[in-house]
C-alpha cells in the first residue's frame, strides 16, 4: 500500500494541499492543480505531480504584492480576490471541468494552511456552484 497523502484537507471534491507536504507523497486521487501565480520557491518541477498550472486563477501580481506588504490586510485581500475570481470565470473552467469528473486538488506554495489564496479560491468554487 502507498503512502497516505494525509495533507489533504477534503471539502467535497475539492480539496487543498502544499505543494510541499506532497512531495514524495502519492499523487491525490483526481485532478491536481497548481493554482500559485509564482512556481512555489526551491521546489523542482519533477518532485510535483500536477495536471496543469493554472496561474490564472491566482491571485493578480499586484493584489498579491499588496497583501504581501501587510498581512493584516487579509479581510480585504479576501474580498478583492472574490472579485478578481468573479471577473475572470475562464480562469476557473479547467477546475470546473475536472470537478463535474471527480475530485480536484488545489496545489498551493504558502506555508500558512488557513490564510492563503487557495482557501478563498476553494470556497469560491464551492460558493458558486
Amino acid at each position: 500500500m502507498g503512502k497516505q497523502h494525509r495533507s489533504t484537507k477534503s471539502t467535497g471534491d475539492l480539496r487543498l494541499a502544499r505543494v510541499r507536504d506532497t512531495i514524495g507523497q502519492e499523487p491525490p486521487p483526481g485532478r491536481v492543480f497548481l493554482v500559485d501565480r509564482l512556481w512555489p520557491r526551491g521546489v523542482r518541477k519533477t518532485s510535483v505531480h500536477y495536471d496543469a498550472w493554472l496561474q490564472d486563477a491566482a491571485p493578480s501580481t499586484e493584489l498579491r504584492r499588496w497583501l504581501h506588504a501587510d498581512p493584516d490586510r487579509w479581510e480585504e485581500f479576501v474580498e478583492r480576490y472574490r472579485a478578481e475570481l468573479a471577473d475572470n470565470p475562464d480562469a476557473l473552467r479547467p477546475i470546473r471541468e475536472a470537478l463535474a469528473e471527480g475530485p480536484v486538488t488545489l496545489l498551493y506554495g504558502a506555508r500558512d494552511t488557513e490564510h492563503n489564496h487557495a482557501v478563498v479560491l476553494r470556497d469560491f468554487m464551492l460558493e458558486s456552484d
